[in-house]
């Protein structure tokens, strides 16, 4: 049984490729298409949606600018995955940030990892640092995607992850629960000072609003 994770990457087989170009698409997304067959580029995991068989799997394609940032919703079949993969982890895209702010990313990947966390980042950041394709524009957020073993290790990251010194790139991005079942960090950080009175919570099929901590006691391995 395959267990699939919201941002997760999957590689494509030729037969894969085969019966994603063989749907119908008009010219703009048939290059880009074709250009990430050709490079063997990922596609990544979305919300799995309504209708789809027990053995296809929803998934996203978001092109950078030459292809006019479209964004590609598409499904295959499990026979068409070569293998999973993921998005980088956070140092790998250190060469991408301003020289300026350098020293403090590496601060907070530092205090970071001494909270036993290993962010990856994914957003425009990572997708340039996987297809070294041109992402990157002067309102980039520096998407993290942090995984979490309990609230605890939740409170210690958002905190970390409000420290730096730096305000652009803007840091944003997810903290990940052992269920996959992910919130914002900034969300979960004004929803734990009791700023506010609910949080967006997603989750691999649907997203909630939730009021209460009772589904951070659910939490199973994803």
């Amino acid at each position: 049984m395959v267990v699939l994770c919201r941002h997760q990457l999957v590689r494509l087989n030729q037969a894969g490729w085969a019966a994603v170009q063989a749907n119908v698409w008009d010219d703009t997304a048939r290059d880009c298409l074709a250009h990430w067959s050709a490079q063997h580029l990922p596609l990544v995991v979305t919300r799995q949606r309504a209708g789809l068989t027990d053995d296809q799997i929803a998934l996203g394609l978001p092109a950078p600018l030459q292809w006019q940032r479209r964004r590609l919703a598409l499904h295959v079949a499990l026979g068409g995955v070569l293998y999973f993969d993921e998005f980088p982890g956070a140092a790998a895209v250190t060469s991408l940030l301003p020289p300026a702010v350098r020293n403090a990313w590496l601060n907070l990947l530092t205090a970071l990892a001494a909270i036993g966390a290993a962010p990856r980042v994914y957003g425009s950041f990572g997708w340039q640092r996987i297809t070294g394709l041109p992402y990157l524009h002067a309102g980039s957020d520096l998407d993290l995607r942090v995984s979490v073993s309990d609230a605890a290790m939740a409170d210690a990251v958002a905190a970390a992850m409000h420290a730096p010194a730096f305000a652009t790139p803007r840091l944003d991005g997810e903290i990940v629960f052992p269920d996959g079942s992910a919130v914002a960090w900034r969300e979960w950080r004004a929803w734990r000072e009791r700023r506010v009175d609910r949080i967006l919570v997603k989750r691999l099929r649907a997203v909630a609003m939730e009021t209460d901590d009772v589904w951070l006691g659910e939490q199973q391995p994803c």
